[in-house]
C-alpha cells in the first residue's frame, strides 16, 4: 500500500502552515476564526482567493460525508464519539453522508456544487444524471436547478391527473364489462387486476416492438454506411 504524506488540508486544496491553512493565494491564510489577509492585495489575487475558499468549503461537505460513511461502516460503536470530539453537528454530518451515499465519486461533477447534487439526491439515479447534466450544460445555479426540477414534477403531476380524468370518462358497454369480468374470474384475479395486467401486457408489446424496430434501423444505417 502506498501511503500519502498529504494532510487532509492538502487533499482539500489547502496546505497547513504552523496550524493555519494557506490558500496558496499570496499569503492569504485561513485560520479557525477567519482569514488573515496581507495589508496589500490586488483585486485579481483577492478574487482568486475567494474562488479557492468557495471550492474548499464545498468540498468539505463531500469530505465530511465520506468520512462519516467510513466511520459508520468501520467503527459503528465509536464513530458518534469521534463526531462529538471533532465538534461537529451530527445531524448536519448525517445530511452530508446521505448525499454522499447517493453519488459515487465517479458520478460527482466538479463543475457543480454539493448543493446542486443535494437538490436531486432523492431522485432515481437516471434522473439525477439527467438533471445534473442539464445544470452543467446550462450553467444553472442551485436555485435554477431546483425550479426546473420542481417545474418538471408539476408537469408530470398535471399529466397524471389528465390521464386519470381520461380513464374516469371511459364507459364501456355492459357486454364488454361482463366479458372482461368473466375472463378475470377464470384467471383468478379481480376485474381491476385483470384490466391492469392486460394493459401492461399490451404496452410491453408495443414498446418492445418499437425498440426492436429502432435497433434494426440503427443496424441497417451502420451497414449501409
Amino acid at each position: 500500500m502506498v501511503r500519502s504524506n498529504l494532510s487532509v488540508a492538502d487533499r482539500c486544496g489547502t496546505s497547513a502552515v504552523n496550524g493555519r491553512v494557506k490558500t496558496g493565494e499570496d499569503g492569504v491564510l485561513v485560520t479557525r476564526v477567519g482569514l488573515r489577509i496581507p495589508a496589500v492585495l490586488n483585486f485579481d489575487t483577492w478574487e482568486r482567493a475567494g474562488r479557492h475558499i468557495a471550492r474548499v468549503a464545498d468540498s468539505s461537505a463531500w469530505c465530511l460525508g465520506d468520512w462519516i460513511i467510513y466511520g459508520q461502516t468501520r467503527y459503528s460503536d465509536r464513530y458518534r464519539r469521534a463526531v462529538e470530539a471533532a465538534g461537529l453537528d451530527y445531524q448536519t454530518i448525517r445530511n452530508y453522508a446521505w448525499v454522499a451515499r447517493r453519488f459515487d465519486l465517479s458520478r460527482r461533477r466538479e463543475a457543480l456544487s454539493f448543493q446542486h447534487h443535494a437538490e436531486v439526491a432523492a431522485l432515481p439515479e437516471e434522473q439525477q444524471d439527467h438533471w445534473l447534466e442539464q445544470a452543467e450544460r446550462h450553467e444553472w445555479s442551485r436555485n435554477e436547478l431546483r425550479r426546473n426540477v420542481r417545474g418538471a414534477r408539476g408537469q408530470k403531476k398535471s399529466d397524471t391527473r389528465r390521464d386519470a380524468d381520461v380513464l374516469s370518462r371511459i364507459t364501456p358497454e355492459a357486454e364488454r364489462v361482463e366479458r372482461w369480468r368473466t375472463a378475470a374470474e377464470r384467471s383468478g384475479a379481480s376485474l381491476e387486476e385483470w384490466i391492469c395486467a392486460r394493459l401492461d401486457f399490451a404496452a410491453s408489446l408495443v414498446l418492445q416492438t418499437q425498440a426492436e424496430d429502432a435497433r434494426r434501423e440503427a443496424g441497417e444505417a451502420v451497414g449501409g454506411a
